[in-house]
């Protein structure tokens, strides 16, 4: 019985974040392609491989992303051996709204609730920063992934952004039916 309360506390316990460094950088993008595209044992419940081809993210444009956003960070959860177990993307939209981007758990962590655990501590960190709603974007046809952060208290806000077709540096797509839609939360005050 004792273990089982151990396990219990853990698995309460939000995941202590790390703002990553560019040392990171290779490892944080290795994640993120893993998660969002998957190949092979790696495909996981939230891929998106079927209809996005190629890589989600390289270490140009992840060096960029944090070169143009100096109030944006990345943070990250390490597991013990200092490896990482997730990422996560908070960006400052203004004083209230944050937006949160490129979370990823590998896929052959997922469905643990570690992906929820990543998610419920990076807002905690908005908060403690003075976010009040968060924001994010997901391509349409993530069905799945939807009713995940739905389940989490995020609703769709009716808004849409284009899909950038014609920039490669994003993966190519698959079909032409592509866009992203806009979920947010608020978060308790």
């Amino acid at each position: 019985m004792a273990d089982v309360e151990v396990y219990l506390s853990m698995m309460n316990e939000l995941p202590k974040l790390t703002i990553a460094t560019d040392a990171d950088v290779p490892a944080v993008v290795s994640l993120i392609n893993t998660a969002f595209r998957g190949a092979g044992d790696d495909t996981g419940w939230s891929t998106r491989e079927q209809y996005i081809e190629g890589t989600r993210i390289t270490e140009d444009l992840l060096r960029e992303d944090i070169a143009a956003k100096p109030h944006a960070t990345m943070l990250l959860w390490r597991r013990a051996d200092n490896s990482l177990r997730g990422c996560v993307w908070l960006e400052p939209v203004n004083d209230s709204v944050w937006y949160l981007g490129k979370l990823a758990i590998p896929p052959r962590d997922q469905n643990a609730g570690l992906g929820r655990k990543l998610l419920q501590a990076a807002e905690n960190w908005a908060q403690q920063r003075g976010a009040t709603e968060i924001r994010m974007t997901t391509v349409n046809l993530r069905a799945a992934l939807i009713d995940w952060y739905k389940r989490r208290g995020y609703a769709l806000t009716g808004e849409t952004k284009p899909f950038p077709y014609g920039d490669s540096r994003f993966g190519r797509p698959k079909r032409d039916d592509l866009h992203f839609v806009v979920l947010r939360r608020q978060l308790a005050g």
